[in-house]
């Protein structure tokens, strides 16, 4: 499995993640408008804490790893589109 992982580029990972955030919240931008260093959460994005829990049921479905309200990292996690997709790379099983 981990060699399918390998094929698929950061920069294309990072584009599937603003994509899957963008379906899933119906927002207005284009995945592709998504700032890769911008914050998702207040600023940037804008988004809150509903959004941030729809990421992360969508995130766990597709990547297939559990994302946890109660992680002491979340700030870290969820800082910005680069930041949740070096996560996802870090985690996924899928």
């Amino acid at each position: 499995m981990s060699e399918n992982f390998a094929s698929v580029s950061f920069e294309d990972l990072m584009s599937e993640v603003a994509a899957l955030i963008v379906e899933a919240l119906n927002l207005d931008v284009q995945p592709q408008d998504v700032k890769p260093d911008d914050p998702l959460y207040g600023e940037g994005l804008g988004l809150d804490s509903i959004d941030m829990l729809e990421i992360s049921l969508v995130i766990s479905k597709h990547y297939g790893f559990q994302l946890r309200s109660d992680n002491e990292n979340n700030d870290k996690i969820y800082a910005s589109l680069r930041a949740l997709t070096t996560h996802i790379a870090s985690q996924r099983t899928k």
